[in-house]
């Protein structure tokens, strides 16, 4: 499976949903190994709600996830 490189304009939302396809596991399996409600995990999935920092925190840690920060660079004439 090739693995797309997040740009630095990808949200990072997007790139959480775009983690949990790559990470082959099913919405369900990933409920159970963090405690968040699949329906709460489905509708984050289709953009229809956000995450807790609790559940992002328990979502990275399932999904082996690490954070670079790391500014956009700026955009001349701003």
């Amino acid at each position: 499976m090739m693995v797309k490189k997040p740009t630095a304009s990808t949200k990072l939302t997007d790139q959480l949903r775009q983690a949990i396809d790559e990470s082959g596991m099913t919405r369900y399996r990933i409920s159970q190994e963090t405690g968040i409600s699949e329906s709460t995990l489905s509708k984050f999935y289709l953009g229809q709600r956000g995450l807790s920092m609790e559940a992002l925190n328990a979502l990275g840690e399932c999904l082996q996830l690490t954070i670079h920060l790391g500014r956009k660079p700026e955009q001349k004439g701003k």
